[in-house]
């Protein structure tokens, strides 16, 4: 046995700290004893274990640094100072003199979510990835065990567990999430040298060409013509011509995981060079100056920007174990059908569900998937009514929704048909807008849903494995009245039901986004603990 002080971050929440000692407790397999203060209140803790330290140092997700003679950082925390060392415009060779760390760190003073591939393109919604890392740990998983995220977004917790060494594997109905997820993931796996060359080869040639005026078009002539008149109508013609040199170029790259990478630095200045109204979910028209657009100067930005993240973080961690990953686009509601190969044998699930009704996951994409031929103009309707959430409903489709709930709500705990019941009868009448009258049916049919996908992660899992699930609540007004849908606690009811022991809910503390998504975001969210029991 051996004695063992670990350094907590500084800066970490209390729902954090929480899962510190937790992960904590896991790698070193013994209870930790607070050594400058209460439990509560300590920032450095002991632990006596026969675990190899050298464990604590590459896992640890909330613990700046563990000293056993010597003090050393967590890799995690060398991961996140990469994020420091990328200054605006910094040129490569300096980052390569700055890294492999060797002796001063420049170490965060707050937290840090975009090192590394994290940092490539906003997402609504994205959760933080020391989180699943931190889960990762508590659940006690490594090399040859499976993590499934059936709904990965923009693929936070497939990338924390293959830098763990597990085999990934994700899903998500929008093609945008799955090309993000697939892209995050394979880049681990390049040279930072020839990430370089390929960003300095762009660079050149955009640069020579937006001195010329011609512009033919060739990218955006490919497009269906339905496709062509939609976007024609968000982007001037300048700007499609500037989108259009970058595409182009794109286009007639053989693909890899850094042409994969281009594309999305594309599809993350979209929104900025469109009429689009920069702060709204929704595409909504607003009018700009063409001058102010300047598409080839906006990618390059973007693009230099994940470059830097990129290859930072490459120089300090290198290529190694990194884990194999699988992903898919796809519907967590069919989730044995993607992997049946691994149907019983998942050591763990960590997933952020859609809330209920909260956002326009797919219409926020786009012009996304349309420039970039993920989805054509006349499926993204069917493919958004598809998607877990969607506010979308006609009459008719929300009768139905309503039917199979009354029917078959007896199956559902009691404080789910309760809530819907009674927002509904809130909204009899009453002058009641569209949306609100719409309500009762869209719940019914995101609970009929994600009742759907619990039973299909049972499958999944190993008998005693975790299903660990980031999930917030929101709210509606109904007959005037304020009505909380406490989305978290209904969840956690529902996996019970379909058969899971609930093992904990945990409160964490929203902090406010920065992206343009903040309007958006929740006011509470929770991590559920959930747990396929073992058959006896």
């Amino acid at each position: 046995m051996r004695l063992i002080n670990c350094y907590m971050k500084p800066y970490i929440q209390p729902f954090e700290r929480h899962l510190a000692l937790k992960e904590l407790e896991a790698l070193g397999r013994t209870q930790p004893t607070p050594i400058d203060g209460s439990p509560r209140l300590a920032s450095v803790f002991s632990i006596a274990t026969a675990s190899d330290p050298q464990r604590l140092i590459s896992r640890l997700a909330y613990w700046e640094c563990v000293e056993d003679g010597f003090r050393f950082f967590t890799r995690q925390i060398r991961a996140e100072a990469t994020f420091n060392v990328v200054r605006n415009g910094i040129p490569f060779e300096e980052i390569r003199r700055h890294l492999p760390f060797n002796g001063s760190i420049p170490l965060p003073n707050r937290r840090c979510l975009r090192y590394g591939t994290h940092g490539i393109h906003e997402y609504r919604g994205k959760f933080f990835p020391q989180l699943a890392s931190a889960l990762l740990n508590i659940a006690g998983l490594g090399s040859r065990h499976h993590v499934l995220d059936p709904m990965c977004g923009s693929g936070t917790a497939l990338v924390e567990a293959i830098r763990a060494g597990c085999s990934a594997y994700g899903l998500d109905l929008n093609p945008l999430s799955a090309l993000m997820s697939r892209t995050k993931c394979e880049l681990l796996s390049v040279q930072p040298e020839s990430v370089i060359r390929s960003y300095n080869n762009i660079r050149e040639y955009l640069l020579e060409s937006n001195a010329r005026s011609d512009s033919p078009l060739h990218y955006f002539r490919t497009l269906p013509e339905s496709d062509q008149d939609y976007l024609s109508k968000w982007f001037s013609a300048q700007v499609i011509e500037g989108l259009d040199r970058i595409a182009s170029y794109i286009d007639a790259r053989r693909p890899t995981p850094v042409r994969s990478l281009m594309w999305l630095s594309l599809s993350n200045i979209l929104r900025r060079a469109s009429c689009q109204k920069d702060d709204d979910l929704r595409v909504r028209r607003e009018v700009r100056l063409d001058a102010e657009i300047d598409p080839i100067r906006e990618f390059l930005e973007e693009l230099g920007r994940s470059v830097r993240l990129l290859v930072s973080f490459l120089y300090e961690h290198g290529r190694d174990g990194a884990g194999p990953h699988v992903i898919h686009e796809g519907d967590a509601r069919a989730i044995d059908g993607h992997f049946a190969d691994i149907r019983g044998k998942v050591d763990a699930v960590i997933t952020s569900p859609p809330y209920a009704t909260a956002l326009p996951y797919l219409d926020t994409d786009r012009l996304s998937l349309l420039y970039l031929k993920l989805l054509r103009r006349g499926l993204h309707r069917e493919r958004d009514q598809q998607m877990i959430g969607n506010r979308e409903i006609t009459n008719g489709t929300r009768d139905a929704y309503w039917k199979e709930f009354c029917l078959s709500k007896r199956a559902y705990p009691a404080k789910i048909f309760n809530l819907i019941e009674r927002i509904d009868h809130l909204n009899q009448d009453t002058t009641a807008g569209f949306r609100r009258r719409n309500l009762p049916a869209l719940l019914s049919k995101y609970f009929s849903d994600m009742k759907r996908v619990l039973e299909k992660v049972y499958g999944m899992l190993k008998p005693g494995s975790t299903a660990f699930i980031v999930v917030g609540n929101n709210h509606t007004i109904a007959g005037g009245q304020r009505v909380d849908i406490k989305t978290a606690a209904l969840l956690f009811e529902l996996g019970s039901a379909v058969g899971f022991k609930q093992k904990e809910m945990l409160s964490m503390e929203m902090l406010v986004s920065r992206d343009i998504f903040k309007k958006n975001a929740s006011d509470s969210e929770f991590i559920l603990f959930l747990e396929r029991p073992v058959q006896r």
